[in-house]
């Protein structure tokens, strides 16, 4: 097992398309940073003016906590696509090069291949998420400077001390990667129905766009079926720059993730066990 990762880690990164990824982490983030750099002043203090009519506000406010915050509610929503780019092509990939033929001749089971498949994904996801951490947060905190952070929302607003702030992003990072994790397993569900990778890549993002929309509409229609939609639990690191934090909301869309986890990689299984992959 531990040296079919191996093989499955080597074909990962020795792909160009593996580091466009973090090429597009680094690139976002830089883009954010440099205009929070230029005119970050006038955008927090837009973003505060009803705030600082009531309160009287000092300190370093655009510090790299709150840059940090930024950049992770405009890039989240966005690296599914950069984990569909890898777990998309996972099985997909293999059936379309005529390699998956072979690598079946071998006394390795298809559950071994599959199990395999997903812990590559998953490594890949959790370094996406690491590297998406050093230049998001520690790059922002080093442009920036440290502070209190005020993590504004639609009906109020947090102000968390700075002394409280770094166990909450650690976290975040965290349930992050348990979003993400989810994703590489609906997506290597769907590479294994198909014999290219294009089909699983755009499959997943347009089975996470329907369902965002359907998350943040506000209607009655949505309303019983938002709450066993994954997508909807995917913004629950946000929970954690909340005053109290709400653990129990936290944990509730912790478990549906892991939940749809499972069943993804099960199907993908039980399908994967029963594919024809001689036609």
């Amino acid at each position: 097992m531990i040296q079919l990762l191996r093989i499955e880690l080597f074909k990962i990164f020795k792909r160009p398309r593996t580091y466009i990824s973090f090429g597009i982490v680094t690139a976002i983030t830089f883009v954010i940073q440099l205009a929070m750099l230029s005119d970050g002043k006038s955008f927090v203090g837009f973003a505060l003016q009803g705030v600082s009519e009531q309160f009287d506000i000092h300190g370093n406010i655009m510090n790299g906590y709150l840059i940090a915050y930024i950049i992770l509610q405009s890039l989240l929503i966005h690296i599914p696509l950069l984990v569909a780019l890898v777990a998309g092509d996972a099985l997909a990939g293999e059936a379309g090069m005529g390699t998956l033929r072979l690598m079946l001749t071998k006394p390795v089971s298809r559950r071994k291949l599959v199990l395999v498949k997903f812990a590559g994904s998953f490594i890949y996801t959790v370094l996406l998420i690491i590297w998406l951490a050093v230049v998001a947060l520690f790059l922002s905190i080093a442009l920036f400077g440290k502070g209190d952070m005020i993590n504004l929302k639609s009906d109020a607003f947090v102000m968390v001390l700075q002394d409280d702030i770094m166990w909450r992003y650690g976290a975040a990072f965290l349930f992050a990667t348990l979003a993400m994790t989810t994703i590489a397993s609906m997506s290597l569900l769907l590479s294994a129905f198909a014999d290219n990778s294009i089909g699983p890549i755009v499959s997943t993002m347009g089975i996470v766009v329907v369902l965002t929309i359907l998350s943040n509409l506000e209607l009655p229609l949505f309303a019983v079926i938002k709450p066993y939609l994954f997508t909807t639990h995917m913004i629950g690191w946000k929970g954690f720059f909340d005053d109290p934090v709400p653990y129990a909301a936290i944990w509730r869309s912790a478990i549906v993730l892991c939940a749809y986890t499972v069943f993804f990689v099960t199907v993908t299984v039980l399908y994967f066990n029963k594919k024809d992959i001689k036609s």
